[in-house]
């Protein structure tokens, strides 16, 4: 071991970040410990209140700390215009470019058959009862283009199949294998307006 035994364990847990290897864990731990102390009781106050408040919404599952997120409760948001997307990154980023008014459905997980992964282990059901229960739906598939993204996309298609309900994905100008939470703005603003339709 050639870290202090204190400061090895903070490392160790910042390692468990997505992206963080060795150098960045020891960076950020290092730094962590620039903190006036104030500061340090801050943060560890706040992981505490966002791990015990934060939860799915329980209408689209992404994030939030109320019973429905901010965005299902807009009244200014198309509810007919459910973009289907893996996770709460994916509704940040798509945020940030903010040129889309319709709601989300966060499935928190794709369909891996490698993993183990079925349709009843992500959020489809509610999908499901959300789109049953409206007008005209159109569902916009926003899943990242890779075999669990493909399997997910074909899967839920085939559920609404004769159904009345229109599917359309996001235009396959994304970068083959990338992560909706790193794709720039800029693109990810035309692929949601270039999206087409696979369904009807």
């Amino acid at each position: 071991m050639i870290y202090p035994e204190q400061l090895e364990r903070i490392i160790e847990f910042y390692k468990k970040l997505p992206g963080i290897g060795e150098k960045s864990a020891e960076r950020l731990a290092l730094a962590t410990l620039e903190f006036k102390e104030e500061e340090i009781i801050d943060f560890s106050d706040y992981m505490k209140s966002a791990k015990k408040l934060l939860h799915p919404c329980g209408v689209c599952g992404h994030l939030t700390d109320q019973d429905v997120c901010s965005i299902c409760s807009s009244e200014n948001r198309e509810k007919n215009l459910i973009c289907v997307i893996e996770n709460s990154k994916n509704v940040f980023s798509f945020e940030k470019v903010g040129n889309y008014n319709g709601v989300y459905h966060v499935l928190n997980g794709l369909i891996s058959p490698i993993e183990n992964i079925g349709a009843d282990d992500i959020n489809l059901s509610s999908l499901i009862k959300r789109v049953e229960n409206l007008e005209k739906p159109e569902i916009i598939l926003a899943l990242k283009s890779s075999i669990e993204g493909e399997t997910t996309t074909l899967y839920i298609k085939k559920i609404f199949e004769g159904k009345n309900v229109v599917i359309s994905r996001l235009s396959y100008g994304l970068p083959m294998g990338a992560e909706i939470d790193y794709i720039d703005g800029v693109t990810l603003g035309h692929a949601l307006n270039d999206r087409r339709q696979i369904s009807e």
